[in-house]
This record gives C-alpha cells, sequence and structure tokens, in this order.
C-alpha cells in the first residue's frame, strides 16, 4: 500500500471518530470569523472605465494608470466631493486603476456605501481624464496652437511654390524644366507631411480621453464579506484539527506491536489473542467519571481514532486455540505448583476480557489471579504463592513511559514478568448455529466474566 492510499485511510478514520469534535472546532471558527466581520465594516467596490483613443504603448498605459492614482488627482476628487473627515490621503488608499485590454482605464474606488463608492470612481475618473488632457496639452495651452500654424506655414509654401513655378521660364530649357521639377517634389512632400500630420496627433489622441460612463452601483459587499470569513473561520478551523490529530499521532510514542511492548516491559511475548469488539473497543483506558468524563464523551474523545478498524475475527474454536497455545507456554516455563499474577491495566476492557477468557481457559492448570492496576501509580500485590507476572494488555494504548512503570512496580513488589499477552479486538463473525445466548453474548465470555470479576476484587484486597 502506497503512502497516500495511507494518508487517505488516516484522514478518513479521523472523520469518522472524531467528526463531533471536528464539528464543534468549525462552529468555533464560524463564531470567530463571525467576530472578526464584526471588527471590520462592510465595504463596497465600485469601477468606472475610461477610453483612451489612439495608439497606446504598454508602458505608457501603466504610466497612465499610475497617474490615475496620483496623489494630484485623488487630491482634487477629495476636494470635490467633500465628505466630512475623509482627506486624499485617507481615500489614496481606497482607489486603484489597472490597464485593461482595449486602451482602457478600470478606475476602483471603495467606500462605506454602495453610493459612496459609485460617487468616488465617478469622480476620479472625471478628475483623471481633466489632469491627463492638461499635461497632453489642452485648447488653452499656448503650445496646442503649434500643429496648426504649422499647417498654415504648409498652405502657405504651396502657394508661393505655385507662383515660383508660375515665374519661372516658361521655356523648354534644360535650367527652367528642372526648376519646375524640384519644386512640383517639395509641393509633394509639404502635402505629404501635412497628411501624416492629421493623421496621426499625439495631443488630440491625449486630449480626448472619455469616460465610458457611471459606474455601477455595487450590489453587493466587496471581498472578504461577512460569509465568506466565516466560511474561511470554520474552514480553518476543522483543517487545524485534521492537522492536529495528524501531529498528535505522529508525535504519539505508544507501542503498537508485541516486540515494541516486550522490550518496554522487559520480558517475552507469550502470544497474541482476540477479543470480539464491543462499543468500548476503541475507548481510552482509564478516563474516570465526572463532567469532563461527559464531555469526552459528547465530543468522541472516549474514543481511539488511530487504532484501525479491527480485522474479522475466525470462529470461536480458532479463538480459543489461541487461549489453549498461551498455557500451554505457561505450563512449559512454570515450576509447580504454576501459579501466575495476572495484572490487567485499569480500563483497558480488551485487556480485562482477554484476561478473564485466559483464566477460564486455563482453569487451575496454571492458575490465574486476575489483579487490576491503575497506570498512573502502579502498585503491585506482594506474592504469596505465585510464580510470577503475567502481564496482559491491548496494543496502542499505552506508552514506554507507562508500561516501565508497570514494570518497575513488578519489580518493587519482588515479582518476576514471566511473560506478556498482547489482546486486540477483533469484528466477530456472526453465528451460524444456535452457540449464542438469547442476549447475544459469548458463552465462554459469560463464563469467564465470574472469574475475572472474583479476581479482580481478591486482588484489590491484597493490594
Amino acid at each position: 500500500m502506497s503512502d497516500d492510499t495511507i494518508r487517505l485511510v488516516t484522514i478518513g478514520r479521523i472523520l469518522r471518530r472524531r467528526w463531533r469534535l471536528l464539528a464543534v472546532l468549525a462552529v468555533v471558527g464560524a463564531l470567530v470569523g463571525y467576530g472578526g466581520s464584526l471588527l471590520f465594516p462592510p465595504s463596497y467596490t465600485a469601477s468606472a472605465s475610461v477610453l483612451l483613443p489612439g495608439v497606446w504603448q504598454d508602458r505608457e498605459l501603466l504610466t497612465q494608470a499610475e497617474i490615475a492614482t496620483s496623489s494630484v488627482v485623488v487630491d482634487r476628487a477629495a476636494a470635490t466631493l467633500g465628505w466630512a473627515g475623509v482627506s486624499g490621503s485617507a481615500l489614496r488608499d481606497r482607489v486603484s486603476a489597472t490597464a485593461a485590454d482595449g486602451n482602457i482605464i478600470k478606475i476602483s474606488g471603495t467606500a462605506d456605501t454602495p453610493e459612496r463608492a459609485q460617487q468616488l470612481s465617478d469622480q476620479v475618473a472625471q478628475q483623471f481624464v481633466t489632469f491627463a488632457g492638461r499635461i497632453a496639452g489642452d485648447s488653452a495651452d499656448p503650445e496646442a496652437a503649434q500643429p496648426e500654424a504649422l499647417r498654415q506655414l504648409v498652405v502657405q509654401a504651396s502657394r508661393r511654390i505655385t507662383d515660383l513655378a508660375a515665374a519661372a521660364d516658361p521655356g523648354q530649357t534644360v535650367e527652367s524644366v528642372q526648376t519646375r521639377t524640384e519644386l512640383e517634389k517639395l509641393r509633394t512632400t509639404l502635402q505629404d507631411a501635412i497628411t501624416k500630420l492629421d493623421q496621426v496627433d499625439p495631443a488630440a489622441n491625449r486630449a480626448n480621453m472619455v469616460v465610458m460612463g457611471s459606474a455601477p452601483r455595487p450590489s453587493g459587499e466587496a471581498p472578504p464579506t461577512r460569509t465568506q470569513l466565516v466560511g474561511a473561520g470554520a474552514l480553518l478551523f476543522f483543517l487545524l484539527g485534521v492537522v492536529g490529530h495528524l501531529a498528535a499521532a505522529r508525535m504519539s510514542r505508544r507501542p503498537r506491536t508485541g516486540p515494541e511492548i516486550a522490550a518496554a516491559l522487559g520480558s517475552a511475548l507469550l502470544g497474541t489473542v482476540d477479543v470480539p469488539g464491543g462499543r468500548g473497543a476503541h475507548r481510552p483506558p482509564g478516563r474516570g467519571r465526572g463532567p469532563r468524563a461527559m464531555v469526552r464523551r459528547l465530543l468522541g474523545l472516549d474514543v481511539r481514532w488511530d487504532l484501525p478498524i479491527p480485522q474479522a475475527s475466525g470462529d470461536e474454536a480458532s479463538r480459543q486455540l489461541r487461549y489453549r497455545r498461551v498455557c500451554a507456554r505457561l505450563r512449559d516455563q512454570l515450576p509447580d505448583p504454576r501459579r501466575l499474577l495476572v495484572l490487567v491495566p485499569d480500563g483497558d476492557e480488551t485487556a480485562r476480557r482477554a484476561a478473564g477468557q485466559l483464566a477460564a481457559e486455563a482453569g487451575s492448570d496454571p492458575q490465574l489471579r486476575v489483579v487490576g492496576v491503575p497506570v498512573d501509580r502502579p502498585l503491585v500485590p506482594d506474592g504469596e504463592d505465585e510464580s510470577g507476572v503475567l502481564v496482559v494488555l491491548s496494543a496502542g494504548s499505552w506508552t514506554a513511559e507507562e508500561l516501565a512503570g508497570i514494570a518497575e512496580a513488578c519489580a518493587d513488589a519482588g515479582q518476576e514478568v514471566v511473560g506478556i499477552v498482547v489482546a486486540g479486538p477483533v469484528r466477530d463473525r456472526p453465528a451460524r448455529s444456535g452457540g449464542r445466548h438469547p442476549d447475544g453474548a459469548e458463552p465462554a465470555a459469560t463464563a469467564a466474566a465470574p472469574a475475572l470479576a472474583v479476581g479482580d476484587d481478591a486482588g484489590r484486597g491484597s493490594g
């Protein structure tokens, strides 16, 4: 299986087993986004377009866009609008201009109301056209009369050329023909120049900028809107919850395999047994009761998400065979009388059921006494007639430090850990015969419950 598939399976497991917590985090994120929207008042953006006729280079269009947002244009717009408490410097951050295709400068204005946004963009566009026309030269500028004067001079020169051609020697001498030819060439050149001047007049092009109508009044808020902030907050907190679960799983140091557990306890692994998984198969052990436990149950924190889905179990005979093999290994390595103290961490329901089944299967050879031990402050009863300690626990439920604490408690009580049994939850297959009791419980599990209860009470009394 590839790493990507494993990640997808892990995320799916988080969503299935932590959906309540993730839903609460999403609601909290939505509330944070809503609170953020209250700090920032709603804003509206309107845009006006200015057409620049003629031929313009890209750099020239960018220059015109910079002119549209210059302090001169914005200050004039602010003075014309006359909004109370709003200066040109305050409006400068609310105005933007971009060069669009087709020689169009798009001027956008942002304000707290749609009406003001429309007025701001229209006024900036008008002031831009006026200021750009003044820069290029309008009719009031003396330099604007130069092209027209040039045209008049060309016309006068053409008339003078005609007079000179008429006054030339009408004869057919070589000199007279050359003179008339040169005069006609000069007339043609002047006419071509004035034609090109009429076709391309940069000052006229730059003085004929047109505002393409009033800016449309905005019908909705400018982003980020309140809805966007609420949605972004919910999504952000949801993703943080998922990432937090993945980071916690990455940093977790809980032994999950038999050899790792055996190394933490400093003993040998005698085998693994299967326990049909119930509702508490993935619940973390030893969380107690009270308001905090109730909140954990409501949020789904009482269910382990990082454990894989239990695999399908075999039949009852295959499960009992595993227990018999563990009992046989115990008989082989224990001296007579074969008595053992079975330690089960408090709250480990899977290990508790496995210990009860193991005690029922062993009977009196070896004789097993089941005792629960707290992992936060482990206390192992003193050995009476037992030949050692057998630790039964589920994989992935305890840290290496907690397991080392149990091993130290056994050494402090003078008990030797002779073996470890790892219990794993499995999904029980539906029975095809009438081997089940009417209430749905397994016959062996039912028989093992009294032995576990008696052993646990006796162990606590001796501790």
